[in-house]
């Protein structure tokens, strides 16, 4: 029963692994590296043409109206996790790459399908959903910079955020995005009405930014460095974050007096993290041999959220009220 809830999920989950051990065996080098390079930052830039393209004004509009609840879910997202990774990644029995990794993913977006479906799983309100996830996606695309600029450079996590990097994320991230929402008027409908193929295209991105970004790390080294302790550290790290996360939004919701649909995504828009936003941005702002490092607490993260949103979902659909995650 529970398979059914995160089966839109499942074959990423799969076809993610896939792609890391593919890196891990058979990683990409050299010339084809620098073809990959250039495969992939187009791949970035369509994802976020995309993006914008399914956002319509109205839903802009739309949100506003729950300010609230919308700005809840960004101190969530920008104050609370952020305070927590750095706590984190000052855990001393952390190498300094996954330390950054685990500060860098706490700096993202949240999720927008994940967020939305299981939302709607639990009875929640499915719109103000669509809006606190466009929200934080827009927002984290100058906010996630700004943040590993202000944090992970303090604490010697990241290269100083260059002019360079600041160009690639208008270029690559920040203008696709703005042209793709100008274009919903004419190209929204076509998105909507071929979702499989947008979902395809999406997918197909972040793929190839992975398995890109391991190459370059299993070249450099990466499984030398992180061993099987280090890894189940990784995991329990993620759980407990995830845990936390999810307590304060629920005492949160309490606190601010929303009701159960809106409290519902507060929970789920205010607890996850996104993949689709998070491995193009460590693509522009890390070195490439650092990325695989960096994006693998991120890839743990986010198939945990996962499995755990769905079983929650499953507990809200059935009148249960979860006291913890």
């Amino acid at each position: 029963m529970l398979r059914r809830l995160f089966a839109f999920a499942e074959p990423f989950i799969l076809a993610l692994l896939s792609t890391v051990l593919l890196a891990t065996l058979l990683p990409v080098r050299g010339v084809a590296a620098a073809i990959f390079d250039i495969i992939t930052d187009i791949g970035i830039a369509l994802l976020f043409f995309l993006h914008g393209a399914k956002l319509s004004r109205q839903a802009i509009i739309d949100g506003a109206r729950n300010l609230p609840l919308h700005l809840t879910v960004l101190a969530t997202t920008f104050i609370l996790f952020p305070l927590l990774g750095l706590a984190l990644a000052h855990l001393p029995m952390l190498p300094p790459e996954l330390a950054a990794g685990m500060l860098f993913l706490t700096l993202l977006p949240s999720t927008v399908q994940s967020s939305i479906a299981f939302t709607a799983i639990a009875r929640g309100n499915v719109a103000a959903a669509v809006c606190s996830a466009s929200f934080s996606n827009l927002i984290g695309i100058v906010a996630t910079p700004a943040l590993v600029a202000l944090l992970m450079n303090r604490t010697g996590s990241a290269a100083p955020l260059s002019f360079a990097s600041v160009q690639s994320i208008l270029l690559q991230l920040l203008l696709p995005f703005v042209v793709g929402h100008m274009m919903h008027g004419r190209i929204g409908g076509f998105v909507h009405r071929h979702k499989k193929w947008v979902t395809l295209v999406d997918r197909g991105s972040i793929l190839l930014v992975v398995y890109t970004a391991f190459s370059a790390a299993i070249v450099e080294g990466l499984w030398q460095a992180v061993s099987g302790e280090m890894l189940a550290l990784l995991i329990l790290l993620c759980c407990l974050l995830l845990v936390i996360v999810m307590t304060a939004t629920q005492a949160l919701g309490k606190m601010m007096g929303f009701d159960q649909e809106d409290a519902i995504v507060l929970l789920f828009c205010g607890s996850k993290k996104s993949l689709a936003s998070g491995v193009p941005m460590a693509g522009i702002l890390f070195p490439v041999a650092q990325v695989g490092g960096i994006i693998l607490p991120l890839i743990f993260f986010h198939q945990i959220q996962l499995i755990a949103c769905a079983i929650i979902a499953r507990r809200f659909e059935h009148g249960a009220q979860p006291a913890r995650a």
